[in-house]
């Protein structure tokens, strides 16, 4: 077989992937500017709630900019917990002093090197490009595919259509690494292949294994 036939797009999400876990990231937003991260988690829910979708709904297509979205978050947080928030240049603090994931990042440097596509395919808020360029490197990827960029989000149909034409492989060539399950099972759902995100290390050993499977398939 030739090498186009063994290829393989390994797309990744960005937050709690390429970055720390969310977790994390509430974690400190909560130490630097003292909002406890089930209030915000919950505040957020509320919003997302009156736009009939998820928390980040509202601005990963986006359904509202950024600042009106902060407020009422912050209303939320007033009229629910008693809270006197400010969540001004709310993607500015998100990320400040979020870093990168190094050693998926060199993972997926190696992949690349070894021929495969190599996207990024995240719910991304188109106020949130200017951080996610700091703390990547746009020029790891050969293809990226952004919810506010293509109206759709993981894990609808649309958006996983949008990165399979840009990588111009098969569905079923086609692999997602994220750490929600919701997004796995919407590219499995979409003909995909998909790895649920835990670590570095594990999640870069599976994609190897199956790397070596279909070599080993074509042998």
């Amino acid at each position: 077989m030739t090498t186009a036939e063994h290829a393989l797009a390994v797309w990744t999400d960005f937050g709690g992937v390429l970055t720390p876990p969310v977790h994390e990231t509430f974690q400190s937003f909560q130490e630097r500017f003292g909002v406890p991260t089930h209030a915000l988690k919950e505040a957020m829910a509320e919003v997302g709630r009156g736009y009939g979708t998820d928390s980040m709904g509202p601005l990963d297509i986006p359904l509202v900019d950024e600042p009106t979205w902060a407020k009422q978050v912050e209303a939320v947080l007033a009229d629910q917990y008693g809270l006197d928030a400010d969540l001004s240049d709310f993607g500015e603090r998100w990320f400040d002093g979020r870093p990168p994931n190094h050693q998926w990042v060199e993972y997926l440097r190696s992949v690349r090197d070894r021929g495969l596509f190599v996207g990024m395919l995240s719910n991304m808020p188109p106020a949130w490009e200017r951080q996610w360029r700091r703390i990547v490197p746009e020029a790891l990827f050969d293809g990226i595919v952004v919810s506010h960029k293509v109206g759709s989000r993981k894990p609808e149909p649309e958006i996983f259509a949008a990165a399979q034409a840009l990588s111009g492989l098969p569905a079923a060539r086609c692999l997602l690494v994220d750490d929600l399950e919701v997004n796995v099972a919407g590219a499995l759902a979409a003909g995909w292949q998909a790895v649920l995100f835990t670590d570095a290390d594990a999640v870069g050993k599976q994609i190897d294994d199956l790397l070596g499977e279909r070599i080993g398939e074509s042998a």
